[in-house]
């Protein structure tokens, strides 16, 4: 039997009834997933997952269409409570032997294989490289170091090994607990709270680029190739990898200067509109939409290179030329510029290709900043109002 197979006809049938709810397999336990009420706030709902403790095979799959039609039918009656379907899980006993290292095998092979697709295997490889891999090694070491015998000792203070407000502590709460689902474990409770870190530190609101010393940087790289990289950086708030996977057809004089990120990249396809729209002129961009060999000459194909090292040869660069700042210092530089502009954050958000959350929470000094400012000015508008009646 392909239980993946299994899993989609019966997903596909309970779709056909209105069913918001489907089957999942992670790993080889199976869940229910969907919009469920809120656990905070019965009266809002939010895509949540059940986990059932049901093998990935026939009587595992059986078991849970029942599941899902007692939820279904709990749902309809509003008679659904979380206390029925969260499990206590009690700390598990683990032994870093040969059995739990061929787990974690398991789970590199279960994230290569979970939404396999050649044309994005590179991405996929650069992202378990980045954001996996290394806090994995993290977690062995730390057992092997303090001997933990419980997973939620061992869980926490892996997490603990990184400064609170980073964004490595972030990533490695985030990472952790995709590791933790597909070992059907349950995380402590405020397990997002411990792992909360992503965004911008205090020192880096002040260190950020003005637009006047993002010009003089440009004018001092030697290279034209290079000043045309750093252009479309700063102008589009591009990550390192991405200034060579755009199409920049639209950079013609008679274009919208509306450049596509491309599918290849991190966060998939997504379109971007420059600011400061005259950048587009004085980086001389223009240039770029008639012949995007201008770019420097590096590996692009994907098949031999990730977008890893793609995107260190830019950093590689700006240490050559001594610009002083990061390339990611451009991009957090043109969200910025966008609040200033007063764009509605999820279009930014979308621009730059990651969440709304993720925008609001690395950009949170400045957007607060422009809100009250708001605020304030209307305030004093309908006092001024008030003094001329």
């Amino acid at each position: 039997m392909n239980i993946i197979h299994e899993i989609d006809s019966i997903n596909k049938k309970f779709a056909a009834q209105g069913c918001k709810l489907r089957i999942e397999k992670r790993g080889e336990k199976l869940n229910i997933r969907g919009s469920l009420p809120s656990k905070e706030n019965k009266q809002t709902s939010r895509i949540q997952r059940i986990s059932l403790g049901l093998n990935a095979d026939r009587l595992g799959l059986e078991e849970a269409k029942k599941k899902l039609q007692l939820i279904i039918l709990q749902l309809e009656l509003s008679q659904f409570d979380w206390n029925n379907w969260i499990t206590i899980i009690k700390p598990l006993e683990i032994n870093f032997n040969e059995d739990f290292i061929k787990k974690i095998n398991k789970f590199e092979e279960f994230f290569f294989n979970e939404k396999k697709n050649d044309f994005r295997s590179s991405t996929r490889k650069t992202t378990w490289n980045n954001s996996y891999k290394p806090y994995i090694k993290r977690l062995i070491s730390i057992h092997k170091e303090k001997n933990l015998k419980e997973l939620d000792q061992l869980f926490i203070n892996t997490l603990e090994t990184y400064k609170e407000g980073s964004r490595s502590r972030k990533q490695c709460g985030t990472s952790l607990g995709v590791f933790a689902s597909f070992l059907n474990y349950q995380l402590p409770k405020d397990w997002k709270l411990m792992a909360r870190g992503y965004g911008l530190n205090k020192a880096s609101f002040r260190d950020l680029p003005s637009d006047n010393l993002i010009e003089d940087l440009w004018g001092k790289i030697p290279n034209r190739s290079w000043q045309y990289v750093f252009g479309l950086m700063a102008t589009y708030g591009l990550r390192n990898h991405e200034v060579f996977f755009c199409d920049l057809k639209s950079l013609q004089d008679d274009g919208d200067k509306i450049i596509r990120v491309l599918p290849t990249t991190k966060t998939g396809e997504h379109q971007v509109w420059p600011f400061h729209p005259k950048w587009v002129d004085y980086f001389g961009l223009y240039n770029l939409g008639k012949d995007p060999t201008l770019l420097p000459k590096i590996n692009k194909d994907l098949k031999s290179t990730t977008l890893q090292y793609v995107g260190k040869r830019i950093t590689d660069q700006f240490k050559r030329y001594n610009l002083k700042i990061k390339p990611y210092d451009l991009r957090h530089a043109w969200a910025v510029r966008t609040i200033l502009y007063d764009l509605p954050d999820s279009v930014a958000a979308r621009m730059m290709g990651h969440s709304v959350n993720v925008h609001t929470q690395t950009y949170h000094h400045w957007i607060t900043k422009r809100d009250q400012q708001k605020a304030v000015n209307n305030a004093l508008l309908k006092f001024k109002k008030r003094e001329s009646i």
